[in-house]
């Protein structure tokens, strides 16, 4: 039952924070969509790679590509390193998406949901101060 309480207090805390995430990752995304999709969509090297074509072809797949590789760190292998191999300026880009989100904004995020946490425990001791205060003066009539 404290658990679902503390979640509950959590809780606005958490949403912003998910939104304020989602905002960084889809200005990357449109970073990634004007600058790695021109390149990738070229004919020659990721003919063989259909989702390697439309990953960054629209905001919203940049953004599951950025949520898959830098959020999930899964799938590294299949876009981003080809990518890189073939143009390395654009590791600045899955680079510096992954120093923002990651080191950044999930660790933002993390500070944020145990601030809240610990701010709710701080009221909880001080209500539970004052129903001891407040049974010692009953008890003490």
């Amino acid at each position: 039952q404290k658990l679902v309480t503390m979640m509950a207090t959590c809780l606005k805390a958490l949403v912003w924070s998910s939104v304020f995430c989602f905002f960084i990752m889809s200005v990357w995304a449109m970073f990634m969509v004007e600058v790695v999709h021109p390149i990738i969509s070229e004919p020659g090297l990721f003919d063989d790679c259909v989702q390697c074509q439309t990953a960054a072809g629209s905001v919203m797949n940049a953004n599951l590509l950025l949520f898959k590789t830098v959020i999930a760190g899964d799938s590294w292998g299949l876009i981003a390193v080809p990518v890189i191999q073939a143009y390395p300026a654009t590791a600045f880009i899955f680079i510096g998406s992954q120093v923002t989100l990651v080191f950044g904004v999930l660790n933002l995020i993390v500070a944020v949901v145990v601030d809240t946490f610990a701010e709710a425990r701080q009221r909880d001791i001080l209500n539970l101060a004052e129903e001891l205060e407040y049974d010692f003066e009953k008890d003490r009539k």
